[in-house]
């Protein structure tokens, strides 16, 4: 695991350090949306795009419709699109660097049924705040899967001055410590080690 940031405080070390042991949140988590990948790196379903489309647009257009014909009940559906130049990023926003005509394209979409929101919300009737509510959460998914995908997911340790290991805990998707959950896990001295150095 890469060394990010080393904090000192008395004797004793906290160590930030890349997570590279974290599984696919696609695969591990409990997900609300359907993420279709034309690459392979979406959700496994019995569902596959039916041609080569002639533009970007002409597959957001076609796609789209190709997945509501499949799926039938589709609420929500938002195009996935992808970075990679030295990393990679996804997100559903299209706005730079995701619409950059060499190094970006749309890979596919992820959706939520209505029986998908229903369940999830414990819900009969699926209403505009739930459809909003919905969406959210479908970005989300998305900035969770991108954060794995570019390896954004940390973990800490502390060792004492033997440098053993004497607290230690991994899963933070996200590069900075004071709002991806890390500074939750500590001590109120520590939190105030990293907010200074910050």
């Amino acid at each position: 695991m890469s060394v990010l940031q080393e904090f000192s405080l008395d004797n004793n070390k906290l160590i930030i350090v890349q997570d590279d042991c974290v599984s696919n949140p696609r695969v591990d988590f409990d997900n609300l949306g359907t993420f279709l990948d034309t690459q392979g790196n979406g959700d496994n379903t019995n569902f596959s795009f039916g041609r080569n489309y002639d533009s970007r647009e002409d597959f957001i257009e076609t796609g789209e419709e190709e997945v509501r014909k499949h799926f039938k009940d589709v609420a929500v559906i938002l195009a996935v699109h992808k970075y990679q130049h030295s990393d990679v990023g996804y997100s559903t926003d299209y706005s730079y660097p995701y619409n950059c005509r060499w190094d970006s394209g749309t890979v596919g979409f992820i959706f939520a049924t209505k029986k998908d929101i229903r369940e999830n919300f414990g819900i009969k009737r699926v209403t505009k705040k739930y459809i909003e509510q919905t969406e959210k959460i479908l970005k989300a998914e998305i900035e969770t899967f991108s954060q794995w995908a570019n390896g954004e997911v940390l973990g800490f340790r502390l060792e004492n001055e033997d440098e053993e290991i004497i607290d230690s805990c991994y899963g933070f998707y996200g590069t900075d410590v004071e709002t991806n959950g890390v500074l939750d896990h500590l001590r109120e001295e520590w939190r105030e080690v990293v907010k200074e150095a910050a």
